[in-house]
């Protein structure tokens, strides 16, 4: 009897801690879409689709799902050269767009969780630290 009541906490605690994750990631895409809408929007569109041969779609992208590190140091330094998105190529400019790490994580949480994006780790504020140029 002890053992099962041992294993019915157990469950218990999963579930709320996986619920309290759950919430940590909804709060931080929110707060990434207001990113999104204030500086991505104008070149990446509304639904993350970007615009052929120029700037590369976010929407059901396998670039940021193979290149995760290196997604992140775009946004926050800024990315140029050739890159492939979904077989098409782009080589543009992606200037840095000024934002705090607490910002690139939730905006990359936003993006990485969208349009036909699935992430099954959060970008926090620590891994957005360690990126170095």
């Amino acid at each position: 009897m002890k053992s099962y009541y041992s294993s019915l906490i157990f469950l218990i605690f999963i579930g709320c801690f996986g619920q309290a994750q759950e919430s940590v990631l909804a709060e931080s895409m929110q707060r990434g879409s207001e990113i999104y809408a204030d500086f991505c929007v104008t070149c990446h569109l509304e639904e993350g689709e970007g615009i052929i041969g120029t700037f590369p779609p976010l929407a059901k992208s396998d670039y940021l799902a193979q290149n995760r590190e290196t997604s992140i140091r775009g946004v926050k330094y800024g990315l140029q050269g050739e890159i492939t998105v979904n077989g098409v190529t782009y080589n543009n400019i992606m200037t840095p767009l000024g934002l705090e790490d607490d910002e690139i994580a939730d905006v990359m949480n936003y993006i990485m969780n969208s349009w036909g994006n699935f992430s099954d780790k959060t970008v926090t504020i620590e891994e957005v630290e360690a990126i170095e140029k």
